[in-house]
């Protein structure tokens, strides 16, 4: 009796996360165009999706990084200073890449009068102010609200103290990280479904249709981000690592990229770039701390949304700018954006505070804002692509670069 082939479903079942993935997606782009009416009602699925990986993911970061902490052996490297390097360069790269795309193609916005009500930040040092209340911030309001910055801080505080407590106590906490952990893999294994409801709800009901207006806006953008992600990224890894870059940069794209793309949120990408780190073979001592920070601080994304919508609106109202002037009051308003990393749009609300740097009265930089959001279908998904990406790709160069390192001088 000759076996029976496999069935369609244990094809797919055999298929790798990003080969579902995409099947994910050509499905959610045909069920949107032929039957759009059923694609909203799959909304509910990716809402699902999404709202488990947000679930999972600030008590994995918390409880991972403090067992990672508390673990850590003395004298053990974990390569964090090298990634933070790499965080900074790559958002300073990024504002010189949307600076000069933006004065060699300047875009214009017609700024209407709609009122948007959106809070923004109004100044730096209320930035800062936040920032540093989101720190001390009780730690299970902290988790209730995902503010991954006051959670890393509660977590490295645990971490070091724990530390000094008994063999047994630090296992316990090993066990637990590996418990949610093996959590999050699940939530991982179901992308390809939540993806498909997430694509054919959001063509189904929003389409492009708004987007053709600011198509050169848009290109603009997403050709900054394009080139970062294609070019200036690659040349950094290739800088701290003296080797092609682009099998890594490509693996990264792919596989964070990807599902970041469609989520929009960099705190829900934290369990895939987790997994994806553990899988390129990295240190978790170093993944665990270096992702949940580069979610907060890894900004270039930020940094291009930033500078191009604000340079925008000074295109638009005739004023006179120097590329150094433009370079440095984007990455001020492009570092400061880890302050506003918590809220939804976080780099749109930055918008204001950068304008206001250019002395754009608040009331016109809110009319960019509206645009930023009309936009966002687009501009959100590459920013988050692009962040999230990024970090597992100087988390793995930083690492990959100091070993290399190690290996040379020994």
């Amino acid at each position: 009796m000759t076996a029976s082939s496999p069935s369609l479903l244990q094809r797919l079942k055999n298929l790798s996360l990003v080969a579902q993935i995409l099947i994910g997606l050509i499905a959610g782009i045909a069920l949107a165009m032929f039957a759009p009416q059923v694609a909203k009602d799959t909304a509910f699925i990716g809402k699902v999706f999404v709202s488990a990986l947000k679930a999972v993911a600030p008590i994995l970061v918390f409880v991972l990084v403090m067992a990672s902490i508390a673990n850590h052996k003395h004298g053990q490297e974990t390569h964090i200073r090298p990634i933070l390097f790499l965080y900074l360069l790559g958002t300073f790269a990024a504002a010189v890449v949307a600076v000069v795309a933006s004065m060699a193609f300047p875009s214009h916005l017609v700024l209407s009068t709609e009122n948007v009500a959106v809070t923004a930040p109004g100044g730096i040092g209320e930035v800062l102010q936040s920032l540093l209340l989101s720190v001390v911030d009780n730690p299970v309001k902290a988790l209730i609200e995902a503010n991954f910055i006051g959670i890393l801080a509660w977590a490295i505080g645990m971490g070091v103290a724990i530390r000094h407590a008994g063999d047994t106590t630090r296992e316990v906490l090993g066990d637990l990280s590996n418990g949610v952990t093996l959590i999050v893999r699940v939530v991982i294994r179901f992308a390809p479904l939540g993806i498909f409801g997430l694509v054919a709800s959001t063509l189904a009901t929003s389409g492009f249709g708004a987007l053709i207006g600011y198509a050169h806006l848009l290109a603009v953008l997403l050709g900054c981000m394009l080139f970062v992600a294609l070019v200036m990224n690659p040349l950094i890894v290739f800088w701290k690592l003296r080797r092609n870059p682009y099998p890594l940069t490509l693996k990264c794209l792919r596989e964070s990229g990807i599902t970041a793309f469609f989520t929009r949120s960099s705190a829900a990408n934290i369990p895939v770039n987790l997994e994806l780190s553990k899988r390129l073979g990295l240190h978790e001592d170093t993944y665990s701390v270096s992702i949940p920070l580069g979610a907060t601080i890894n900004m270039a994304g930020a940094a291009i949304t930033i500078t191009v919508l604000t340079l925008a609106a000074v295109h638009t109202l005739g004023i006179a700018v120097d590329i150094p002037t433009a370079i440095l009051l984007s990455v001020v308003a492009a570092i400061c954006a880890c302050g506003a990393s918590g809220v939804a749009g976080g780099s749109l609300l930055l918008i204001p505070l950068a304008c206001s740097l250019f002395g754009i009265p608040s009331e016109i930089a809110m009319q960019v804002v509206a645009v930023g959001f009309i936009i966002g279908v687009l501009q959100d998904s590459a920013e988050t692509a692009l962040n999230s990406s990024t970090d597992v790709l100087f988390t793995a160069a930083a690492c990959l670069g100091e070993e290399a390192k190690a290996q040379r001088t020994a």
